[in-house]
């Protein structure tokens, strides 16, 4: 017994470094995004747009090169129109790193492309359970509320969205058409 618990202090001690410097970093990236986040409720259109494209690069960083790769590999092939393919890539990436919220995000995105609500919806909400901030899967749920008959709902959400990310595009065009479309109902 006394060895057994020898052997498991030893390999304590040779994973708390790590452990310790995973933490440290993953402090340091929500440190990152709350500074983000923080300068696109301010920011002008064009500033805007690139701090959301900072926000996607931290939020494609799985931690693994090879996980970064397979998620490159699911978007080229999403791009190229084949969300079969992208859904492959991406489930291997959930598969591996379930906690990847950007994995599901994507996976969402091609199985929406598909035409795939009800799938896509289940990923959307593993995305916001792990990254509640993640405007793009908010947007994604509104055009599927949209495109679904629930403007009402649809609404909501994008109005969310837009309380993350001012500048969004897209939103604010929809949230007007939709407000729009409400108005003329109630008359």
């Amino acid at each position: 017994m006394k060895v057994w618990r020898g052997f498991l202090n030893a390999i304590v001690a040779a994973l708390l470094p790590l452990l310790l410097t995973c933490a440290v970093a993953a402090a340091e990236d929500t440190a990152k995004l709350d500074d983000l986040f923080s300068r696109l409720k301010t920011a002008e259109a064009e500033a805007a747009g690139r701090i959301e494209s900072e926000i996607w690069i931290e939020w494609s960083k799985s931690g693994s090169p090879a996980m970064d790769l397979l998620l490159q590999r699911g978007r080229d092939a999403m791009a190229a129109g084949d969300n079969q393919t992208a859904i492959d890539h991406f489930t291997a990436i959930i598969d591996q790193t379930p906690d990847f919220a950007e994995a599901w995000n994507a996976r969402a995105t091609a199985f929406y492309n598909m035409g795939e609500f009800g799938p896509a919806v289940s990923d959307i909400a593993h995305t916001l359970t792990l990254n509640p901030r993640h405007f793009g899967a908010l947007s994604g749920l509104g055009m599927i509320l949209e495109e679904s008959g629930k403007p009402e709902r649809a609404l909501e959400v994008y109005k969310a969205a837009l309380a993350l990310h001012p500048n969004l595009e897209g939103v604010k065009d929809a949230i007007e058409r939709l407000e729009t479309e409400a108005e003329g109902q109630e008359l």
